[in-house]
């Protein structure tokens, strides 16, 4: 039931992180255990910014996973920061979209950044007072990044931008926006004139548009950004080498497509976990509903789906450590874990019956929330697309 999940803990995960990584999964699992899922119902239902959270995810030092010292005081592996995630969105998918760009900004900082950007920027992420997301996708242009209409153009020592992006997390409340654009019109190929842009905010010429209305993803605002003749400095270029946006950020994908394949296999263990316990104290016809076999064998298959979407993502997470390309990793734990979450959802809501369609079970939110990572982050058509060409370049499997 939405009030009383029953958690199963998968220790082969557990057995390959340090102990001090699984101190901090364990930290963040009292969290979401004893302060989200009390309150997280009503600040779903109304669709309330969750500042305490935020706040208290401040203070566990969860901005900053991902943030080797000397800049940070606390870095983790990648499964342990996947497994944050994972637990992040078990309690509310939110707050784990809350984080995701930030750590995409920050792992771009870390990779490409200039020795001035990682020291002006870094240590005050590290902590959440500054908050950091990217700025990709534009009205007219979902998944093709190629071929960017936003545009700065070199004046003096600064960049002048025009143009406009849509469906940015944490626009509103974020101090720093690495935003993908086109510094070069007349490059060959089209993706050798994109570079990023690291953007402070507020500033003239940048606006926040209206909160963005959603299905499920509720409490963080998705905006629209507008730039109208925003100037910011020369050096505002990641890495200081205009041209190179595409291909870095590319590789910051890498970790955001981890990222919302964590998500996916968070809220499909809510799900689970709330079928199962939900399957165990209901009875018709004289005993448990589990017992009745339609329901077992939902409950065998969401149970090995998450399983195996579980093991993906930790396959692209040690991937990823490794230092190898892992974009095929990447989408592959990205495609399967939200396909996954968006079938176990569902039958989450058949387990439960009519109270599955109950605002007042938790099933419904998982519903709603479960087809974001279908979409974000690049479609899972995209993912195909990536998946399919690195099969054909890498020889298979």
């Amino acid at each position: 039931m939405g009030d009383n999940p029953v958690t199963v803990t998968g220790t082969a995960a557990a057995d390959e992180l340090s102990p001090e990584e699984q101190a901090i999964v364990e930290v963040v699992r009292d969290f979401v255990d004893q302060r989200v899922k009390p309150v997280v119902r009503e600040l779903e239902h109304a669709n309330t910014y969750p500042e305490e959270l935020i706040e208290q995810m401040k203070q566990l030092g969860i901005f900053g996973l991902a943030i080797p010292e000397p800049y940070g005081d606390v870095h983790v592996s990648t499964p342990c920061y996947a497994l944050v995630t994972e637990e992040l969105a078990r309690g509310w998918m939110s707050l784990a979209g809350a984080m995701g760009g930030h750590t995409v900004v920050a792992k771009l900082l870390l990779a490409f950044g200039t020795d001035e950007q990682r020291e002006k920027y870094l240590p005050r992420m590290a902590t959440g007072e500054l908050r950091a997301t990217m700025a990709l996708t534009e009205p007219r242009g979902g998944s093709d990044l190629a071929h960017l209409t936003t545009v700065a153009v070199p004046d003096g020592d600064e960049w002048v931008i025009d143009g406009a992006k849509t469906w940015i997390t944490n626009a509103r409340r974020s101090g720093l926006i690495a935003l993908l654009c086109r510094t070069d019109a007349d490059a060959k190929p089209a993706h050798a004139g994109i570079s990023i842009l690291l953007v402070e905010q507020p500033r003239d010429g940048l606006s926040i548009g209206k909160d963005l209305p959603k299905l499920g993803y509720k409490g963080v605002e998705s905006c629209e950004v507008f730039l109208d003749t925003c100037r910011v400095p020369h050096d505002a270029v990641l890495g200081g080498e205009p041209g190179t946006g595409f291909a870095q950020m590319m590789k910051g994908l890498e970790t955001g497509r981890i990222q919302v394949a964590a998500r996916a296999t968070g809220v499909a263990k809510a799900a689970f976990d709330d079928a199962l316990a939900y399957a165990q104290q209901r009875e018709s016809f004289g005993k448990p509903i589990w017992q009745h076999q339609s329901v077992g064998n939902l409950l065998a298959d969401m149970g090995t789906k998450y399983s195996a979407a579980h093991q993906l993502l930790l396959h692209a997470a040690r991937t990823l450590d490794s230092g190898r390309r892992c974009d095929l990793e990447a989408g592959m734990a990205k495609l399967f874990a939200s396909e996954a979450a968006m079938e176990i959802a569902l039958n989450a809501i058949r387990v439960h019956g009519g109270y599955g369609y109950s605002t007042e079970f938790d099933v419904e939110r998982y519903f709603r929330d479960a087809p974001l990572m279908i979409v974000g982050e690049g479609t899972n058509e995209i993912q195909r697309n990536v998946i399919a060409r690195q099969l054909v370049a890498r020889g298979g499997l």
